[in-house]
Formats: C-alpha cells, structure tokens, sequence
C-alpha cells in the first residue's frame, strides 16, 4: 500500500501479524511521536489486538531515504488478516494526516465567529458566477461547454459533495484511500487550460476530507498541463479555543471524520489575500461556494444581510446544475413539462449575473437547449428548504415565502424577493458527526414468465426463514420489494395501476445488521436460492459493507476553526513535458478539443416549452394530481421534502383543502412496509412506525406552491436507507399519483 510520502506493508506470521510504515526522512519529527501515539495496546477499533513489539530505524541510501518503524500485534484465538490490513491502513491514515499538519502546524488559523470584514472594496458592479457542476456525477463536458459559450463568466463553481459522498469520502481515507473526489483530475484536466487562460477562478468542494491531497492532485495536473498557477485549499481546523496558531489535533478527519458547515468567509479571505486561480474546499455550504465571490466583488459585508439574502438565493438556484436549466424536469405524461429528447441534450448549465445592490438574474447559455422559466425556478426554489421562511445557511437566514420569478427572454429569469428572516444570522453552525450504523447486507434475483411474483414472494420468504436459523431476531432488519413492481413502496389510486402480469421482476432484499456475521449470513442465505429456492430464478447479486450515518448537532461558531494553505504549480520544463499517447502537447490537444466542442454547442438549437398560464384545473370529479400540480422531491437526512407546485396559481387554495397533513402521511405511508407481501404483522409494524412520522406542510405566496416536509420517513437517512431510492427523489411522481377531488373555484381564487 502506497500513499504519498508512505509505503505500508502488512505480513502474517500465525496468530501475529506485523505492520511496517516507512516515511521520507525529512518528517523526522513525525517519526520520533509514533512510539508515543502507539502506546502499548490498541483499544480501537480492534480491542481483540494486543501490541506485542515496536521497533524504529533508519533506512540506507540516498536514493530511498526513509525512516521506518513497525509493529506486531497477536491476535485472540485465531488469525484474523483482514484487521491486520485494517490495522496498517489505520495507521497510514494516521500518520499521512500527521505529515500534513506538520506542513501547517504554525499557519494561522480564523475562528468562524462573526466579524464584519474591514473596508471592504467594491471591485465590480456585476459579477457572473456559474454552476459547472450539481452534483458528484455530473458532466465535465457541460461545464467545459458553459466556459466556451459565456464570455462574461468571472467564476465556476464545481459543486460535488454531498452528506452521501461526505461519508463515503470519510470510509475512503480510513480504508487508506483518498478522501477527495477520486474525480478531480479529470475535471481539471478538462476545465484548467481553459479557465487560466480565460482568468476564470475555480471554486470546488471537492477536497472533502482531505483537501490538502486534492490541493496537491490538482498541483501535479497543473504542472503536466504546463501551467503555473495558484492553488488553495480551505479546510477546517480542529483545535482548542486558546491559541492562535494549528495545534497537532488536525483538519477534517482528525476528529473522527467530523465536519462543520463553513460558510463563504474562508473563501472570501483567501481571495482577497491571494486571488488564487482554483480554490478547494472542505466541507463549506452549497450557497455559500457561490456567495463568496459575489461577497468579494461587490464589497459586500457581513451585516448586509438584504443582499446575502439575495446573493444566498442565486447561489441555492445555480447549486443543482442543470436541475435549474431543463434537467430533472421534462415529462412525457404532464403536457406541462413534456418536450423533445433533443431538446434535453446538451443542456446548458446555469450562472448568474449577481449586481452591487443584489440584483440577480440566472440564465443559461443563449440559444441552448433545455428549458428555463418560473416552473424550472420554483422547483429550484424549494428543493430540500424544510421551512420557506427560515432557510438557515451559515451566512444568513432566509425568507423564501415571497421570491418572484420574471422571465426576461427564454435564456433568462429575473429573480428577486429573498430577504432575511426575523432572525438574521445564526448564532450556531451545523456539524455532521460520522456514527457506526451496523453492515448492509443485500441480494438480488430475477424472476420471469407466469406467477414470477409468486415465486419471489416464495423465495423471500425462503431467505427470511434460513437466516432465523443461524440468527433468531435478525430477519426483522430486512426490507424486501420487488423491481418492476413496488420497489419504490408506490400507492396509486388511479386505475390501471399494476394491472396486467409482470412478466419480469426482480426480488430485492437489504438488510441493515448490528454484526459483520449477521449481514454474511444473509448474503450466503440468499445465494443459496440458486438450489433450494423456487424454479427459475437467476442472474444473483448480493454484497455487504460497513455503513456509517452522520449524525447531526448544533456548535457554537467561537468554537469553529478553519485554515487555508496556498501552494503554485510549476510549469514543467517544455522539453520534458509530458505528451498524450499520441505524442502531442496535452494543453494544445485540450484546446483543440474546446474548438470542436465549441463548433458543436454553436450548432444547438434554441426554443423552449411556452410558459404561459395554464387552465385552472376541473373540480367535483377524480383526477390525478398530475393533472394540477408538478413536484420536486429531495432528503435532509432521515427526512423527505417535496414541493406541489399548481400549474395554475388559482388552483393553490383548492389545493390547500386536499395536501393536508393526513393526507401526505396515508400516501408515505407504504415506504415504512417492510415486505412486498402483506401480512397482519407487516401492517402492525407499519402503523407502529407511522406514530414516529409527523409533517409539515409550509405556503409559499410568492410562487402559489406547498412545500411539505415528511419527518423520520426515510429509514434513516441516504447513509443506511434499506429503500432503492435511498434519497427519495421518486416520490415527487409518486405523490402525483394520487388521484384528487378538488372543490369547486371560489370568487377569492379569481
């Protein structure tokens, strides 16, 4: 194992297994701490491992320099390798975070207490921010494409971490992998050539857990690609309050993985310092990545709360990429939101023109494809906000009930009506704690042709029974649902639902367990259908991993730190520049590739669905909600929030009669059923879990739309949910279903 100044090799000897870590000579200092840090025995997380030998010494040669050190450990009853790899990554995780506090120990460090910046000078009347990504798995080609066709842009926001991909980063580094997007260079790789020459900064989160890995990452690209740049990596401290200087406690991870939501300051501070050309960043706020340039260029300060608001509402827009631009919205059975398969390719991502006194249009790029208008912007608008009037970031509260959309060509929309809430700021910052959830466990079989239900109803009942065998109690931290015909726990009440016979399913089961063995057991368990279970069931998959879920808590802002380091790339020298494979310059192969792709984006086609007003819907007859109504859905933890947004703003008060709380939790209800196949236990334990469920139902007057808030649906959150659609984004369509008895059109809906 390899990483950085690190080299890690693990070997068995019987029930003793020995780790060896070697570290380049020049972190002597690191070196002489790691007897103390080792100590005698090693508690966590293997309390089965005694340490029974620590040795050092220093390696010969010039050419391999390294300080070394190892230790042995003899395990309880029997050999256990994989917590001996466990033990060795442990420790490179350790000690690599070790190496690089030892490059920082004496920076300054800023407390994330609140402090009005000092004369603040305004650099632009305007300044334009884009979206270049929404999302971890999103398109570095479309951000390529944004920076080709809008000459105005100042900045590109790469927006790619999420509580899921926070987590997964976390397992990542602890595994002894990286706890940065493993993505980054292929962003930069696309994205630097362009944006340098262009004076574009590049502002992404994709540091995660380990920034100052991705800060040097993006540092080696910089140097192949043949450019010398500046390049800062924002990170959060952990430290006591005394002291003005790092202390050895660490950044991000060191804590045990916990991670604070910064704000836009860090950013602001390293801009006005060093203006660096790529800024990346730990755990900071969505908005808040899109609201620090605006802070900076405007000379914005921190008690201008009308315009942060404002600011804060162009940076909540643009966060989700092209969900604002088309994506995520069109739909071939509302005559609403249908339009043609072309018109969804090649999608413009979206910026915003953000002025002095708040003023903020966001827009896409001229004639591209996709669709902006008021219905793409309240969607937007209420995506995972909870309650309308108090959407806390950690800059500014936010009131969203009265925001305005005005389009202004079918390119652009003018946005205004954000202000601060009755309590403006918040006095405390949000901090994501990672906890121990148990194992996943999970299994997949096919099933087709005549009564398949039947025989996937056979064969998890099969599985539910073997693993009571081995384990008594563990069958009830199962979930089992059927593809292709209730995967996603749906009700719909207008006919034709499930009507015919499914001629092909799939039977899926997750189980969730406190014990590694327990999830092992079901996923031999399930594997044994292949023989013992019902005819003809085939193309098996099964898998377990260790989950964790972050746990949410409130911190006082005096106690929050952050940090920043800046480094510069150097241009490698032209004669030893690295050729692609077919011997040409990599930064002259980028640009050609930008002049094909721009040649390519010219070419697209404009036009966008017509946005006017639509017919208020019919009343006294059953309809589906579809018919009224269009709806975004998206989590906050263990938490499902989804908009209703009427296609016509006279419906909002007839439909006020029919979303009420009653109503929202008969239709989330199925997402608590544990089985496909109903039982008396099964309803019992429905209606046992139901009791835990309570929702909140917000009127948001300024677009005539709902936004609802189911609580404790979620089986826990997107880190340990059991459900195929861990985040609930398919319940939107699930609530539009449901079939609707609006009441008749009032004189005051006129």
């Amino acid at each position: 194992m390899r990483n950085g100044d690190l080299v890690a090799e693990c070997a068995l000897e019987g029930i003793k297994s020995r780790v060896v870590l070697q570290i380049k000579r020049r972190h002597v200092e690191v070196w002489n701490e790691i007897p103390a840090l080792a100590g005698t025995e090693l508690q966590q997380p293997w309390p089965c491992s005694r340490m029974c030998s620590l040795s050092l010494w220093s390696s010969s040669g010039d050419h391999n320099p390294f300080l070394c050190f190892a230790f042995g450990f003899s395990h309880a009853l029997h050999p256990i390798p994989r917590q001996s790899l466990q033990a060795a990554c442990y420790w490179l995780t350790l000690v690599k975070v070790m190496l690089q506090m030892e490059t920082i120990e004496n920076r300054e460090v800023y407390s994330c207490e609140f402090k009005l910046r000092e004369n603040p000078l305004k650099r632009k009347d305007k300044v334009y921010v884009g979206c270049g990504a929404g999302f971890g798995g999103d398109r570095p080609l479309a951000a390529l494409k944004l920076l080709q066709t809008v000459k105005e842009l100042d900045y590109l926001v790469l927006e790619c971490l999420a509580e899921r991909t926070l987590a997964e980063r976390y397992q990542h580094m602890m595994a002894g992998g990286k706890g940065y997007d493993s993505r980054i260079s292929d962003w930069m790789s696309m994205l630097l050539p362009l944006a340098v020459e262009r004076g574009i900064c590049l502002i992404t989160n994709m540091g995660a857990v380990d920034p100052l890995g991705a800060q040097q990452e993006v540092m080696d690209i910089a140097s192949k690609l043949g450019l010398s740049i500046t390049i800062a990596a924002v990170y959060e401290v952990c430290q006591e309050k005394s002291g003005p200087h790092l202390s050895k406690k660490g950044y991000g991870m060191w804590e045990g993985g916990i991670s604070t939501y910064l704000g836009a300051s860090p950013i602001v501070q390293c801009l006005e310092r060093h203006k660096p050309h790529v800024i990346i960043t730990s755990r900071i706020a969505d908005a808040a990545l899109f609201l620090a340039p605006m802070v900076y260029e405007l000379g914005w300060n921190w008690n201008d709360f009308s315009q942060l608001a404002q600011g804060t509402l162009a940076g909540h827009l643009l966060e989700c990429g092209c969900q604002l631009t088309g994506g995520y919205f069109m739909h071939p059975g509302d005559k609403y939101r249908n339009f043609s398969l072309e018109q969804l390719l090649n999608l413009s991502l979206p910026y915003a023109e953000i002025g002095y006194k708040g003023e903020v249009c966001v827009a896409k790029a001229e004639g591209s494809r996709g669709l902006l208008n008021n219905s793409t912007c309240a969607q937007q608008l209420l995506y995972e906000v909870g309650d309308p009037s108090s959407y806390i970031t950690p800059d500014v509260v936010i009131d969203l009930r009265n925001v305005y959309f005005c389009p202004l060509s079918n390119d652009k929309v003018l946005c205004y009506g954000a202000k601060p809430s009755s309590v403006q700021f918040p006095d405390k910052l949000l901090q994501l704690v990672p906890v121990d959830c148990g194992w996943k466990g999970w299994g997949e079989i096919s099933y087709g042709g005549f009564g398949c239900i039947r025989r996937a109803e056979a064969a998890e009942y099969l599985v539910r029974s073997w693993v009571e065998e081995v384990y008594p109690g563990i069958g009830d931290c199962i979930k089992s649902y059927i593809v292709g015909h209730d995967s996603l726990k749906a009700t719909a009440t207008h006919e034709g639902t499930f009507s015919r016979e499914q001629m092909d399913i799939r039977l899926r089961m997750d189980g969730l367990f406190k014990l590694k063995e327990h999830a092992v057991c079901f996923v031999q368990e399930f594997t044994a259908l292949y023989t013992n279970g019902p005819a003809a069931g085939g193309g098996i998959c099964t898998g377990h991993k260790k989950e964790i879920v972050l746990q949410k808590q409130l911190v006082e802002r005096d106690n929050t730190f952050w940090g920043f380091e800046i480094k510069k790339s150097k241009s490698i020298d032209p004669s030893k520049k690295e050729a692609t494979c077919d011997g040409s310059d990599p930064v002259d192969t980028v640009r050609e590739e930008n002049k094909v792709l721009l040649v390519s984006t010219s070419n697209s086609i404009g036009g966008a669905i017509s946005s006017a007003l639509a017919p208020s819907a019919p009343s006294n007859k059953k309809i589906p909600l579809y018919q009224v109504a269009h709806s975004r859905a998206g989590d906050k933890g263990n938490d499902l929030n989804f908009s209703i947004i009427p296609h016509c703003p006279k419906d909002i008060n007839r439909l006020k009669q029919v979303i009420t709380k009653s109503w929202v939790k008969d239709v989330v209800s199925p997402l608590l059923d544990f089985s496909s196949f109903t039982s008396a236990e099964a309803i019992e334990q429905r209606n046992k879990k139901m009791e835990q469920v309570t929702v909140e139902i917000y009127e948001v007057p300024g677009i005539h739309s709902l936004n609802v808030v189911a609580r404790n649906i979620l089986d826990g959150g997107v880190n340990c949910s059991r459900r195929i659609d861990r985040h609930g984004k398919t319940i939107s369509d699930l609530i539009l279903c449901q079939e609707v008895i609006l009441p008749p059109l009032t004189t005051d809906d006129i």
